[in-house]
């Protein structure tokens, strides 16, 4: 029981000191959110051709947002 306790001490330190790190996670990152995305949903698992749909979906309401914004300006 000891060790259990000591154990999710150590994980919750660790997760607390890397927390403050995201600026610099952020600089090593070289994919953008869209990449990540479309790299899951070419991955052979169950629900990957979802994110593909869900993408599609965005761009279409995106692409008619931009329709609607010019038609109104």
């Amino acid at each position: 029981m000891r060790f259990v306790l000591v154990a999710t001490m150590a994980t919750m330190a660790a997760v607390a000191c890397t927390a403050g790190d995201g600026s610099r996670q952020a600089e090593r990152d070289t994919l953008t959110q869209r990449q990540r995305d479309s790299l899951i949903g070419e991955l052979p698992i169950p629900g990957a051709r979802g994110v593909h749909g869900a993408m599609d979906v965005a761009d279409s309401a995106k692409a008619r947002q931009r329709m609607l914004d010019t038609i109104g300006g």
